[in-house]
Formats: structure tokens, C-alpha cells, sequence
């Protein structure tokens, strides 16, 4: 069985260390830490990593917004949201950023590992607080019914392809290898590799050719792109 790849963001790096340590004593983990900075991005797109463990309190970038951004650009990357104080109004702004799970940073290692695989095989802990807090979940549905009834677009939390992979099929479409789009984006082989059966799995391709076929018919590359 892989490894699940952990990255933990979070301001204190005291927190991170301890959760790095209790996670580590753990068969089958791999992880990672880093700040609440411009540059926790940067480390997600370099890993690739299974799960992020992100810190709802940053000084000064907003962890529901970083949330967001997580959730949107690199979806296989699965967000646990972490709040010292969690509480309904807060579930329900976790909620709407793509988050799988919520939890206290109070929780045991115990728990904290279960959702963590629970994540990795596609779930969504994040369920189960609503079925504990119905005045969220009355919350959840009652914005959604006023979006309905205004006509508005619900925006999605996850396009079909990230920025990343439609840069790299851009690059497959002009002939490149897997080896040279490395050496052009700065980036390991393997992780091109990640992207690319990323890409194979979301517009259920055959192959590299049939991916690019496929982009320029739904618009997500452009036809001139092809060599």
C-alpha cells in the first residue's frame, strides 16, 4: 500500500511538529509541514499531497480563503480544515469552500488519522458534523433554495481540469515528453506523471492523444495549441 502524503499548514510551529511526530508514528504516513504563507501553495503544487491539514486562524491570509483555493486548483488534494474554536457559523463558511472535514485541533490521533484515510478513500467526514448540528444543515439547505429561486449559477468547487493540468496538456499537445514538460515547469517527473494520470482519469481517456482530443473538443485547450 502508498504512503498518504500529509502536508500540515498551520501558524504555530509547535502544532506542527506535534501533529508531524503523531502522524509519523503512524505505518503508512509521509509528512510534511509548512506556514500559513504565499508559499504554501507552492508546496502543494511541488508534493502533490493526499491530504492537507490547513489552519482556519492565519494572521494574515485567510485560511477558508487558502481553503478555496486548495479545494479548486489541486482537487485531489483533499482540505481537513483545523479550528481551535469550532462552532456552526464556522462549519458552514468550511462547508463552502470544498473542504472534506472539520475538525478541532483538540481532536485525538486516533480520530485525526481516521479521517485523514477516510479522505484519501473519497469520503467526506465533513457529513457527519451535519448530521450532529441540524442547524447548519438547515443552514446549508436553506442557501441553497434561495440560489435556486434567484436564478443564480452555483459556482462549482472544482473544474473540470486545474490550471496545472491544462498547462501540462497544453505542453502534451505540442509534442513534449513528460521529461521535457519537467524540465520546462521546474518540476519532477513524477509529479508530471501524477498530473497526467490526473488528466487520463478525469476525461476518462485512453491515452495522452485521446486527452488532448478531448480538451480541444470541450474548448479547455485551444486547437491551435496541437503540433
Amino acid at each position: 500500500m502508498n504512503e498518504i502524503a500529509v502536508v500540515i499548514i498551520d501558524k504555530q510551529a509547535f502544532f506542527r511538529s506535534g501533529v508531524r511526530q503523531a502522524l509519523s508514528e503512524q505505518a503508512g504516513f509521509q509528512v510534511l509541514e509548512g506556514a500559513p504563507n504565499d508559499e504554501a501553495l507552492d508546496i502543494i503544487e511541488a508534493e502533490s499531497p493526499d491530504v492537507v491539514l490547513l489552519d482556519i486562524n492565519f494572521p494574515a491570509l485567510s485560511g477558508l480563503e487558502l481553503g478555496r483555493k486548495i479545494a479548486r486548483r489541486y482537487p485531489n488534494s483533499k482540505v481537513v480544515m483545523l479550528s481551535p474554536n469550532s462552532n456552526d457559523d464556522e462549519l458552514f463558511e468550511v462547508i463552502k469552500t470544498g473542504a472534506v472535514a472539520y475538525l478541532n485541533k483538540n481532536t485525538t490521533t486516533e480520530e485525526l488519522v481516521n479521517v485523514i484515510k477516510r479522505a484519501c478513500h473519497g469520503e467526506y467526514p465533513i457529513n457527519d458534523s451535519l448530521i450532529t448540528r441540524p442547524a447548519v444543515a438547515e443552514h446549508v439547505l436553506r442557501q441553497f433554495r434561495d440560489i435556486v429561486s434567484a436564478g443564480k449559477v452555483m459556482e462549482t468547487v472544482t473544474a473540470p481540469l486545474t490550471y496545472r493540468e491544462t498547462q501540462i496538456l497544453n505542453y502534451i499537445a505540442q509534442g513534449n515528453s513528460n521529461k521535457q514538460i519537467a524540465h520546462i515547469l521546474e518540476i519532477s517527473e513524477q509529479t508530471i506523471k501524477n498530473h497526467v494520470s490526473s488528466i487520463l482519469r478525469k476525461l476518462n481517456a485512453n491515452d495522452r492523444a485521446h486527452a488532448v482530443a478531448l480538451a480541444m473538443r470541450n474548448g479547455w485547450i485551444p486547437a491551435e495549441a496541437k503540433a
